[in-house]
């Protein structure tokens, strides 16, 4: 239980923030997950041999042959990026769903150029007048 609590660091499923040149910061997130599995059998027949044995004072039956066995499985997917600007946050996906999930992402980009450009052009025109 101590490995996996050691695994289960915040900083697994939210990265070490990247500082860009820019002077943008650049935040990994990531998905975690585990899997744990484990069984075990007692085959019966001739081979089956039986005995007891005296354990802190209590009398217990061993039938052998036993088969068992254990796993366990750590899988770790990036899900996502966090790009934290001066002026902006954005949140850039690693998979969309479909093409209609990334214009979403990038519409309100495109409307504050959009209102840039208007300004502009009001300025522009302001000062032609």
């Amino acid at each position: 239980m101590d490995s996996i609590q050691e695994m289960i660091d915040v900083n697994t499923i939210i990265g070490d923030p990247i500082e860009t040149s820019v002077g943008s910061v650049i935040i990994p997130i990531s998905k975690v997950t585990f899997g744990f599995a484990a069984g075990g059998s007692e085959f019966k027949g001739e081979t089956i041999d039986e005995y007891t044995k005296k354990d802190k004072e209590e009398l217990v039956q061993y039938r052998l042959p036993f088969g068992g066995g254990s796993g366990a499985a750590v899988n770790i997917n990036p899900v996502a990026f966090l790009i934290v600007q001066t002026d902006n946050v954005k949140l850039l996906q690693v998979n969309h769903s479909s093409s209609l999930d990334k214009v979403l992402d990038y519409i309100p980009e495109i409307i504050e150029k959009m209102e840039k450009a208007l300004c502009k052009n009001e300025k522009k025109e302001k000062e032609n007048n």
